[in-house]
């Protein structure tokens, strides 16, 4: 969420346990950091009392502004009631984002400063809907975000990356320190962007590489075939047959492994029929 620093004091009380953004400049390179066309429909994520969201409408997008806070949702619609803005009180954690795509926009672009406890949610979330986003400019936790960004082999590498970079080129944009908000939180921030990015898996193969990636990852000191076989409740011994007809050794770790790798390891799990397409 993002608050001006002249609105900090008719915060809602239930809201002060949140981190405001309240740093004007980097509003506005967050909001330049977009880079949807103007006039297009841009959905802000946690829309707080509108600091960012000014600096989007100033850009001339049509801004679909989300708050999960009642509270604010008044605050909000004073502030912009006569802009070019749609404010819904909804959670973004479960936002259905195809249900605002349409035959002008087929795909959206998105932006937020999204709260820490929720972050995770949020991003795997955006990733489900890969068929429907073009481009989310998120400000998350400076650990979350090199998590996004990190490669295969490294100690940030994780489920996390697996499930974001399916869909999305990850890029770190800038740092935030915690000056920058209101309350000042202890943790750094950074702005990362999230680029679709095309596939070379069939989406019908999205479940199953899901679930075969939360299995490798579920023990992540057990080599590959001990952590899938624990994760999918099935035999170690049966997990390495099938890994052994793929080019992946089943003695690594899943952190060493690329995507395509995870692809790969997914594709014998269906053929062994211990993976469906449809599972979640």
């Amino acid at each position: 969420m993002s608050i001006p620093t002249k609105n900090k004091n008719v915060l809602p009380k239930k809201s002060w346990g949140q981190n405001f953004l309240q740093n004007e400049h980097i509003l506005n390179n967050i909001a330049q950091s977009v880079r949807a066309p103007a006039g297009t429909d841009v959905i802000e994520l946690g829309a707080g009392t509108g600091a960012l969201t000014k600096h989007l409408l100033q850009r001339d997008y049509h801004v679909i502004a989300i708050e999960r806070d009642r509270n604010l949702i008044p605050i909000l619609e004073q502030e912009f009631h006569e802009k070019n803005i749609d404010i819904q009180a909804a959670n973004a954690a479960t936002l259905k984002y195809e249900d605002y795509c349409s035959q002008q926009q087929k795909q959206l672009y998105v932006v937020g400063n999204l709260p820490y406890h929720l972050s995770s949610r949020i991003l795997v979330s955006l990733s489900d809907a890969y068929p429907h986003i073009q481009e989310a400019v998120v400000l998350v936790q400076k650990e979350v975000a090199q998590r996004l960004c990190a490669p295969p082999g490294s100690k940030t590498y994780g489920l996390l990356s697996v499930l974001v970079q399916r869909s999305f080129a990850t890029e770190i944009l800038f740092p935030v320190k915690p000056e920058a908000f209101f309350p000042k939180p202890k943790v750094d921030s950074a702005l990362v962007r999230l680029q679709h990015q095309e596939r070379h898996y069939s989406q019908n193969l999205d479940s199953a590489l899901r679930a075969c990636a939360k299995a490798a990852f579920s023990a992540r000191r057990k080599t590959l075939a001990n952590s899938i076989a624990g994760g999918l409740g099935q035999k170690a011994n049966v997990i390495r047959k099938v890994l052994e007809t793929s080019s992946v050794n089943p003695q690594q770790r899943a952190e060493c492994l690329e995507l395509k790798a995870f692809v790969e390891i997914t594709e014998k799990l269906l053929e062994a029929g211990l993976l469906h397409s449809g599972e979640k």
